[in-house]
């Protein structure tokens, strides 16, 4: 391709496997340190704060200095979504990790995708949505469905305002189906928080509810 976007430049930042293992301790959308990353990494300082600067250089990352420490995010929900779908991509075509962690079963119930909800339940959750016409077919908020909304507590007008598409898709990894994005899918996740029915566990992807949190979303969601 000798014109247009350079994707083998792009590609040649997400294939290294150090890089690739602190792109994805990202997507939980927590800002970490070097440090940090380098663990995720699985290497030294030295050669985490090497990746870094290519990362950020590439525009896949942004840091910020704060105090002592520099800190490293996502440069955008686009890096995550192309992430998750190449997560999903090498998940379909059998190139899955040897020996997956303890925390693969509570990762594949419910994860943070960036700042949007993943895993089985965020899947059923977007399904739910449409089947019960509060998202149509084509991803787009219904009458219903901003009443619903609302009522939760969500500032759709604010959302309205933003750049950022109001409903998206993301295609989920786990599931090879999608769960909601964009920034409806961020607020719901936000709201999840704040009425105490889920948390994030610190330093994971995994979202983790608490048994009357899970109730509550199965009935309000209306999940199966």
């Amino acid at each position: 391709m000798k014109v247009g976007p350079d994707i083998a430049l792009v590609a040649s930042l997400l294939g290294d496997p150090a890089r690739a293992n602190m792109l994805t301790a990202l997507l939980a959308g927590q800002a970490l340190t070097a440090g940090e990353l380098a663990r995720e990494a699985g290497v030294t300082p030295q050669t985490a704060s090497s990746h870094l600067s290519r990362l950020e250089k590439g525009g896949l990352v942004i840091g910020r200095k704060q105090g002592r420490h520099s800190y490293f995010v996502l440069s955008g929900d686009d890096v995550a979504a192309v992430l998750e779908g190449l997560m999903n991509l090498a998940a379909r075509t059998g190139h899955a990790r040897t020996r997956p962690g303890p925390k693969e079963p509570a990762l594949r119930r419910a994860r943070v995708c960036y700042d949007h909800l993943a895993g089985d339940l965020g899947v059923a959750m977007l399904d739910s949505l449409i089947v019960s016409g509060r998202i149509d077919a084509d991803l787009q908020l219904t009458a219903y469905g901003e009443a619903f909304f609302t009522a939760l507590g969500i500032d759709l007008a604010a959302l309205k305002a933003g750049r950022r598409p109001l409903c998206k898709a993301c295609l989920d990894w786990s599931v090879r189906r999608s769960h909601l994005a964009g920034s409806l899918g961020a607020a719901v996740l936000d709201r999840l928080y704040a009425l105490g029915w889920a948390r994030r566990v610190d330093g994971e992807r995994v979202v983790a509810f608490s048994e009357a949190g899970e109730r509550k979303f199965v009935e309000v969601f209306g999940l199966a």
